[in-house]
């Protein structure tokens, strides 16, 4: 009996851990035209990073700013770096052409945003755009500075929440007849 009452609770537990789990889904060309979202819809949505990005850049000896980012020395060098974990929410704060998207995932700074779109083939999901990619790493404009990252934050791509996003709120109404006297 007692090993029923502990199987019972664990399925109950998995059962609510597994109805409470997110499910992101990639942001795509043809989601929003399927949704067919306008430039104010998007402003509204919530989107996430799909994986960690992490920017980094070298700082010369003269400079000794600190902006947004953690300050750490290496070999007597100062490097700057800026990390946007997994999951982080953004927000579309820039939106210069159709298919691109500056999101921030910073609070109250809308300078500070990367941009998304989807590849060159225009299909597929919204990912992390460069001013240019290398093998090992690319240049990335965040706020007024140029930032490095590692070639694999090419595959960071914009999710959005999509159980969230398709709620439908139904005001429904029954008519109760109508009767002639």
């Amino acid at each position: 009996m007692r090993y029923f009452t502990h199987l019972s609770f664990l399925l109950i537990v998995l059962f609510a851990a597994s109805c409470s789990s997110t499910r992101y889904t990639p942001f795509t060309e043809e989601l929003k035209k399927e949704q067919r979202w306008s430039d104010r819809d998007l402003q509204k949505i919530q989107f996430y990073v799909s994986q960690d990005i992490v920017l980094y850049r070298m700082q010369t000896s003269g400079e000794s700013n600190i902006v947004d980012g953690k300050v750490v020395m290496t070999g007597g060098e100062k490097v700057e770096t800026v990390v946007i974990r997994r999951g982080t929410p953004g927000q579309l704060v820039y939106n210069p052409i159709h298919d691109r998207f500056g999101i921030s995932f910073e609070e109250k700074n809308d300078q500070t945003f990367l941009m998304f779109g989807p590849k060159s083939t225009g299909k597929g999901p919204y990912m992390l755009l460069a001013k240019e990619w290398g093998d090992k790493n690319g240049l990335i404009t965040y706020g007024d500075k140029t930032y490095k990252t590692k070639s694999a934050s090419a595959y960071a791509s914009l999710m959005v929440e999509l159980e969230k996003i398709n709620k439908v709120q139904v005001d429904q109404k029954v008519a109760s007849g109508r009767n002639i006297k």
